[in-house]
């Protein structure tokens, strides 16, 4: 895909410190499963869940765009904070999305720090809303 000079691909077991360091700069928060054993379970059950957007052979974004067979989950959506307002957030957006339709998905739904108001107006601004109705339940194995 070439969008603002912008390549979208499946991101490879190579590509695993590249996005880890990357995810330390441009996503914010953590995850229990950011290290290199959680990426690398996630590629080798889908290997085609981990979008990565690179501008001249540099990273830039990612997204996960993971999908079990029932739910289409957008996770790790993460832009370079000097290429922020570009329109990577949404291209990365609109490849999951095609991702998920291809695979015969009805909805797409995302994790959202409820205290990172930048990332708010981002997903606003690509036609997601809130659901207040809901609340996120987790027990660590």
């Amino acid at each position: 895909m070439n969008d603002l000079h912008l390549h979208i691909r499946h991101a490879a077991p190579s590509d695993i410190d590249t996005v880890l360091l990357f995810w330390r700069t441009a996503a914010e928060g953590t995850s229990i499963s950011d290290d290199r054993d959680g990426v690398a379970r996630l590629l080798a059950r889908d290997p085609e869940a981990l979008l990565l957007a690179e501008r001249e052979g540099t990273l830039v974004g990612t997204v996960i765009a993971g999908f079990d067979g029932w739910r289409c989950h957008a996770y790790r959506l993460a832009v370079r904070p000097d290429h922020r307002r570009q329109g990577i957030a949404r291209a990365l957006l609109e490849a999951a999305e095609r991702r998920f339709v291809a695979l015969g998905g009805r909805r797409s739904d995302a994790m959202v720090l409820e205290a990172n108001e930048r990332a708010h107006r981002a997903w606003g601004a690509a036609d997601y809303h809130r659901e207040d109705h809901w609340r996120r339940w987790v027990k660590p194995l």
